[in-house]
């Protein structure tokens, strides 16, 4: 009777010990998740103000245009919404992670 208990004794043992290392990882994992999310966010945060800076830029070139040649204001508006294309693409990568 008792060997029977010291063998539930020890596999109860083994089991806490195996749920012990699981559970390091998964708190090393959550940490290191906490980095990637803090960077992410900080990413995000520089983008945004990117996207700001270069709108405030836009809003200004448009009241400096009244000048142009249509053909002039044709390219700049096509150079300005490639811009904001590849911010919306970083902003959607950084949202993924």
């Amino acid at each position: 009777m008792s060997h029977l208990i010291n063998q539930q004794l020890q596999h109860l043992h083994q089991s806490l010990q195996q749920l012990l290392k699981q559970y390091q990882l998964v708190e090393r994992e959550n940490v290191q998740l906490k980095k990637e999310l803090e960077k992410t966010k900080q990413q995000v945060q520089s983008a945004e103000s990117q996207v700001q800076t270069l709108q405030q830029k836009v809003d200004v070139l448009k009241l400096g245009t009244d000048s142009w040649s249509e053909q002039d204001k044709k390219e700049l508006q096509k150079r300005i919404d490639g811009y904001l294309k590849e911010i919306d693409k970083c902003l959607l990568i950084l949202n993924k992670d």
